[in-house]
């Protein structure tokens, strides 16, 4: 009787993480805007940022991230078949991100592409190589997510210039019979475009009006902090539901780095105390795509998150866009 093919997932080889060198602390951006240290850490739990220097791009960025995620995996960059760059603020139109870092890593000759999903970028991303490796096109895949969201900032705009940051983080998946990632679950929600967006485009045009003008980050605060809360609340219940899950089986909840309140919020509906949540929004700020990974390279270098763990991961972006990904380091 010819046996069943083995179940194969997607299992995390190893982590990466890059942060730029320089860093702007609230007490910085308070000589340059109408802000305070304190009025910051109420709102945010930010303390400080990282920023892109001069001349330093995205793809420098993820290059970093990818080469200590290959380093960590024992994997070389000949052995990559996918590499997703999640990101919305790529080098260049085109070509992109994902194929200059394809270069800049020695991977040439992989399948490569960028998802923007803004803040979900690298779940987006992590979503996708999930499936190229269930469905067994690939056994190898790099995914990054990577921004340099300062470079589109309003330096005068005091309720978004100190949410953001810089930074990338990186994970190698490699096909295995021993559980890795269980589910992911993505949405997306175009109607509420306008209460974070950047509104400027290639065929919408560069400069829209005087309103509008110039390339910076647009948010209603309040009416974003209220449809994120409900709707990680509910991305992170699908997760569980999903996999006939309790709240008590998640060894470790790594949430975007979007904003201390949100994540406290996310953690109270999960009865999960703080210790288990990884937390870097205080030291890096709101790095978009780069934010889970990021924190997530860190759990696991600093000895946090252990093989074997159950991990719940969730994000929410521009778009809107949100998701959540369950998997067994």
């Amino acid at each position: 009787m010819t046996q069943p093919a083995p179940r194969v997932f997607a299992r995390i080889a190893g982590t990466g993480s890059f942060l730029p060198e320089t860093v702007l602390s609230n007490d910085d951006l308070a000589k340059r805007v109408d802000t305070s240290d304190e009025w910051i850490r109420e709102r945010t739990g930010i303390h400080q940022r990282h920023v892109a220097s001069a001349g330093q791009t995205t793809s420098d960025l993820a290059f970093e991230a990818g080469r200590r995620a290959l380093e960590a995996a024992g994997v070389a960059a000949s052995e990559v078949q996918l590499l997703i760059v999640g990101t919305t603020t790529p080098d260049l139109i085109f070509p992109s991100t994902a194929c200059i870092v394809q270069h800049k890593l020695g991977a040439n000759g992989c399948m490569a592409f960028d998802v923007n999903a803004a803040c979900s970028g690298f779940l987006y991303a992590l979503s996708i190589a999930d499936q190229f490796i269930r469905a067994g096109t690939v056994k190898t895949a790099l995914v990054i997510g990577a921004e340099t969201l300062t470079r589109m900032l309003d330096w005068s705009d005091r309720g978004t210039c100190v949410l953001f940051g810089d930074g990338a983080g990186a994970v190698v998946l490699k096909a295995d019979e021993e559980t890795g990632i269980i589910s992911t679950h993505m949405h997306a929600d175009g109607a509420y475009q306008k209460l974070l967006w950047n509104p400027v485009g290639v065929s919408a045009g560069f400069k829209l009006d005087e309103e509008n003008a110039g390339v910076r980050v647009l948010m209603t605060g309040n009416e974003v902090f209220k449809v994120a809360v409900k709707t990680l609340d509910a991305v992170v219940e699908e997760a569980l539901s999903a996999n006939e899950l309790d709240r008590s089986a998640i060894d470790w909840l790594i949430p975007h780095q979007a904003n201390l309140r949100i994540i406290q919020a996310t953690a109270k509906r999960l009865n999960m105390p703080m210790d288990r949540v990884v937390v870097t929004v205080d030291r890096h700020g709101n790095t978009s795509s780069g934010s889970v990974p990021l924190a997530l390279d860190e759990a696991v270098r600093s000895g946090k998150v252990q093989r074997g763990q159950l991990l719940l991961l969730e994000v929410f972006g521009g778009g809107f866009t949100w998701g959540s990904a369950l998997l067994r380091y």
